[in-house]
């Protein structure tokens, strides 16, 4: 009896060490120098919106959230997306050129440019979707938290719980 107890205090343990690193997976809490804006988790659910456009510029930095242009016809956003490692885990296939729509938090920059922390991304008319952010904006890719689970699914899993193809965690983090 006292050697299962020792297992499962032992498994507890050992779960909880697991975890950890999951949990803070991603990228710290930091302004990006050219706008300002805080990122990850800069987010504002009180600015969400969505719009459609082409596009263009992708960029996939080592560091910092991989972002790309998005151009209304009207106005010119900059999307910033996620972590390269998670949007390479969700398999996101924004090229130069897709029609696309995105849902997320808008700001304006201190460098007077406009931009969108994106929830999600849809390459249109494929309806192939990324999900980035939880209905209340937190980031995916830092793993489930305590209390934000309610009626969503883990990483990868869209705001109503269905799987989007991606799997969450770390990916490829450590070969890069």
């Amino acid at each position: 009896m006292a050697l299962a107890a020792l297992l499962v205090v032992f498994s507890c343990a050992f779960a909880l060490v697991a975890a950890a690193p999951l949990a803070s997976a991603g990228e710290d809490d930091t302004n990006l120098p050219e706008s300002g804006i805080r990122y990850p988790d800069g987010f504002d659910p009180n600015t969400v919106g969505e719009l459609s456009g082409k596009a263009r510029d992708v960029l996939q930095p080592e560091k910092g959230p991989v972002r790309f242009q998005l151009d209304t016809g009207r106005e010119t956003y900059t999307i910033l997306a996620s972590p390269r490692w998670y949007w390479d885990d969700v398999k996101a296939g924004v090229s130069d050129g897709s029609d696309i729509r995105v849902r997320g938090s808008k700001s304006l920059g201190r460098d007077g440019n406009l931009y969108i922390i994106a929830q999600e991304v849809e390459i249109l008319p494929a309806g192939q979707k990324m999900v980035f952010r939880s209905e209340d904006g937190r980031p995916l890719w830092k793993g489930p938290s305590m209390g934000a689970r309610r009626g969503h699914g883990g990483p990868g899993s869209s705001p109503g719980g269905m799987g989007t193809g991606g799997m969450g965690g770390r990916g490829g983090r450590g070969r890069r």
